[in-house]
Formats: C-alpha cells, structure tokens, sequence
C-alpha cells in the first residue's frame, strides 16, 4: 500500500489553534458505568428509533431498544444491562426533542449480542449490509448519517472509490487519533467489509498531515491491502474533514452543488464508523459505545473515554477529575461545528464526538456590528459561497433569496465567523434560514 501527499486542496478554510496537544497523548480509557443511561431514540439523520421496551423491563447488553423507523433511520440498543425505568422525553446537545429509554444499570455482562460473522470475506454482501444495519451503525464524524443508506447507492450510481476519513480537523478533538493508534488493524478490517459491500475497486485512506503517528499506524496496519489502496496525507486546514473537501483534496473530483458524494462515484466513511463496522461483523457487537474526548483548559485532566451511549455530560467530566477553576462554557463538539449546552444532564450519542470546558479566558463577549464588505468571508468559504450577502438576506427575511444564492449549500462549518471581523453570528443566520425553509417544506407537504 503507497502513500502519496495529496496534490489538490480545498478552496477556502482557515487555520484555527488546534488544541490537540491536550488530550493528543492520551490513551483511551473506559469509564466507569453510569448508575443511569438516558438512551436518546434520535441519534442520527432521519427518523428518530421507535422504543421496542417499556417501563419496568430488565433489559440485556446490546438488546435493542429501538427500531429504525423507515429507510433513512438506526435502530438503538442497550449500552449496558439494566432495568429500564422510563420512556421520557429528552433534548439532544443539538437542541433535538425526542423520546429516551432510561436504565437503572446493572452489573451485570449478559449480553444479547449478534452470532459474529466467523469469515466475512466468504459472506453474501446482503449478509454483510444486514449486519450494519441491524448494529444501528451511523456516521460517526459528526452527521450521523445511516451506514446501510451510504453502502447502497443506486443502481444508476455506482461507486468506485471508499475514502476512510481520518482528519479530524476540529480543534481540540483526539478521539478519532486515538483510535488509529490504538486499533488500526479493527479500522482496516471495518474499511474492507465497507469496500466489499460497494464493490468499490479504489481505497483511500485520508489523514491530516499533522498526524504523523496516526499516518505510521494506519501505514502498518494497511500494509497487505489488495487492489487500488492509498493513504493519502493532506494539508492541514480547516475543514479538511467536510465531505465534498476531503472528496476534492483525495480525488480532485468536485462534488456538483446540491449533490452527493456518489455523484461522483465515492462514499466517505469516518475511521470510528469503520471500527463499528468491524465490531458489528467480526465480533457480533451493534453500536452502544464510542470514544469521547474531553478537553478545554478548565478540563482537569484532558482524556479520550470508551464511553456508553446516553451517559451525562456530568458523568463524563467526573471521569476527567471535574472542571480546573470555573468552566463558564461546556461545548458539545468541536468549537468550530459543536453546540453550547447549558446544562450537564446532556446524554451522549453515537455522534459526540467531544465535550470541551472552557475558562473565562477561552470565552470572549461582543456585539455584532454591521457587515463592512470586508471580503474575508468569502475567502475563507470553503464552499465558495457569499457569506455576507447569505447573512443579510436572512436578517431581511429575505429567506427565498438566500436560498437562490446557495444557502442550503453551506456546510455550516464557521470559517465566516471565525475570520469576520464585525463578529457576524453568521452561521446562526444559515440555521435559521434553513429552519424556515424546512418548515415550509413540512408545511407545503401536509397539505397535499
């Protein structure tokens, strides 16, 4: 297996502090089991799981909790065993309202977990694509995009090429590094079973270059790869992790506005999806825990957690010795792309990625002031959008116009507002702007 530096890069982006050194060297880590779960039926893109228990119900690890509910969905099990003693409502890190199984957890392994696959190389496709989907596998850098959705394009639209995305461009976040030099061989075997479903002839493997260990990992862990296989190094920016960027930058095939990566005949897969994948085929385990990274400078100790879905947020700083002086703000995510929470009562899911605590003196207030047509936003849009006049048009409530000039293109990755200097809320605008247009969308269809 080669690897070659890329020679196409992105248009756009920035270059933000990282952070990383925190929790870079920092081994993952299990903590301990929660005395509650609070398992959120909406852990991905699409419908939200249908609870399959009820109250009172002494459930098993990995018994399913939910069903997927329609195509575009992911069914949801037991991180633990337990007794389950509510079906509450609860709101996600991303402000989501839907319902959650609570378990009383148990100490107990018995597990109701999949027959592993002993072969998977002798598997039917259609074997090895129920195995993903039965697992609840999800994309795990961040959308949450259904898996089995992903590795069944149409029949119209084949796919050549499976990139694994191992960038992790957000600053502060080491989850993902971690798990490239700690299971690099899992993610290969993840990687190959999702080629195999695709049928895709070309692999590549996608890291940033400011990543070296993971890079030599990866390397050695790949190393017997047959076919069309690379691990392909990429310029350090910001966001280098974004679909359509990293599908540029690895292939130099631009992804058409409004498309899909299969567009262009690829399908990206983020390394922990892969380790999923491998833990659902090889070792019969569906998706009930992820690595977590905690971090910011009022995180005690900065760690990377093997961590049960629908822990707190309190449970998990708990683990990392509590908040170092005052934390006056908790994010959800990366500090480019997460979501500010308010309270620590916040349940984990298949997409947290990491949860910073950040000092007063990481926390800056302002005003935003009016645009002055500076131009930075459109240098730094790695979708070649016109932010300021997007922003604009929403505070106009001019939502249809936004929308013509290509609103519901943004990646929503913040590269506007981390360089404006008027301190523009800008990405708050697009959400709204796109709120509005989802809404009316809704409404336009419950009334035909």
């Amino acid at each position: 297996m080669k690897t070659n530096v890329s020679v196409f890069n992105f248009s756009g982006g920035i270059h933000p502090a990282y952070n990383k050194e925190l929790s870079a060297e920092a081994p993952i880590r299990p903590i301990a089991l929660p005395r509650i779960l609070t398992v959120p039926m909406a852990q991905h893109i699409g419908a939200p799981a249908k609870p399959v228990v009820k109250h009172g119900d002494l459930v098993k690890r990995c018994q399913l909790l939910g069903e997927a509910d329609g195509r575009v969905s992911a069914s949801v099990h037991a991180p633990a065993a337990g007794k389950v003693v509510g079906i509450s409502q609860t709101v996600t890190a991303a402000g989501v309202a839907c319902a959650a199984v609570v378990i009383e957890t148990l100490a107990s392994d018995e597990a109701e977990q999949f027959l592993p696959i002993a072969d998977w190389r002798k598997a039917d496709r259609a074997v090895l694509l129920g195995r993903v989907s039965g697992a609840g596998i999800v994309g795990m850098g961040g959308a949450g995009f259904p898996t089995q959705v992903k590795l069944t394009p149409p029949a119209e639209q084949p796919v050549d090429t499976l990139i694994l995305n191992g960038a992790e461009c957000e600053p502060y976040l080491t989850a993902d590094h971690r798990m490239m030099l700690e299971h690099a061989e899992a993610i290969r075997t993840g990687a190959e079973i999702a080629r195999a479903i695709l049928g895709a002839k070309t692999l590549r493997v996608a890291i940033e270059d400011n990543k070296p260990e993971a890079i030599a990992a990866m390397e050695k862990a790949f190393a017997g790869v047959a076919g069309d296989a690379e691990i392909v190094v990429l310029k350090t920016a910001y966001p280098q992790g974004a679909e359509k960027q990293q599908i540029f930058s690895v292939t130099g095939r631009e992804v058409p506005r409004g498309g899909l990566p299969r567009d262009v005949g690829c399908v990206m897969e983020n390394v922990s999806t892969a380790y999923a994948i491998y833990d659902a085929v090889v070792r019969g385990l569906p998706l009930t825990h992820r690595t977590i990274t905690v971090s910011g400078d009022a995180a005690e100790s900065p760690s990377n957690l093997w961590v049960p879905n629908g822990t707190a947020y309190a449970d998990l700083v708990a683990a990392c010795g509590g908040a170092k002086g005052q934390a006056v703000k908790v994010v959800s995510g990366g500090p480019m792309m997460g979501f500010a929470v308010n309270a620590l009562n916040v349940p984990t899911c298949k997409t947290t990625s990491g949860v910073l605590l950040l000092s007063e003196a990481r926390v800056t207030a302002f005003t935003s002031q009016a645009c002055i047509a500076c131009g930075r936003c459109l240098d730094a849009c790695p979708m070649r959008l016109v932010p300021s006049e997007l922003s604009q048009c929403i505070e106009a409530d001019d939502i249809e116009s936004a929308r013509s000039i290509g609103l519901m293109d943004c990646i929503e990755c913040g590269s506007c507002a981390y360089v404006c200097p008027a301190r523009r809320p800008l990405v708050h605008h697009f959400r709204r702007g796109k709120a509005v247009i989802a809404r009316h969308r809704a409404e336009a269809g419950s009334k035909r």
